[in-house]
């Protein structure tokens, strides 16, 4: 063993992982995600709203409207991601997936933040910065889900491997 186990020892680690991120994610997992998420998008969209705007007032109005919208928007983006079946493992989707969901999120940002101050400079501003902080911080997140066993339904078995009544 000229590295001493370590391959062995790393493959017993991920075996499990790859075992757990082929299986459908359950309804639960989903919104539990769209929560966590929302803990990490509320923080970045409070920060920028203050820095952009100088009101911690709007600033707060903001992100506290944003949690509502974008919880159910995440859930919805969720439930839509499932039905594509492409490279449900790799980093490529989850680039793909923090891309997307930055579409909405921004339209959404936009729109909370252009109704609380009612200056579409300030709501350009705050929905352009969070680009680039959200699509790092979503990848950061939806790799993070990808370790996560909980929500993870049973992979359905194949026909021929199923028990006979």
């Amino acid at each position: 063993m000229p590295n001493g186990g370590k391959d062995e020892a790393e493959a017993a680690q991920v075996a499990p992982v790859a075992e757990l991120i082929g299986r459908p994610d359950s309804h639960g997992r989903a919104f539990a995600k769209a929560v966590t998420w929302r803990a990490v998008g509320t923080a970045d969209t409070f920060l920028w709203s203050w820095i952009i705007t100088g009101e911690p007032g709007a600033a707060g109005a903001i992100a506290s409207l944003e949690t509502l919208t974008k919880i159910v928007l995440f859930y919805l983006h969720e439930r839509v991601w499932r039905l594509f079946r492409w490279a449900p493992n790799a980093r490529s989707r989850s680039l793909a997936k923090a891309v997307s969901w930055r579409v909405v999120g921004s339209l959404d940002t936009f729109s909370l933040s252009f109704l609380v101050t009612g200056h579409a400079g300030h709501a350009a501003s705050i929905a352009a910065a969070e680009v680039v902080t959200k699509i790092g911080l979503f990848y950061l997140h939806e790799r993070a889900w990808r370790r996560v066993a909980w929500g993870r339904l049973e992979a359905p078995q194949p026909a021929a491997s199923r028990p006979q009544p």
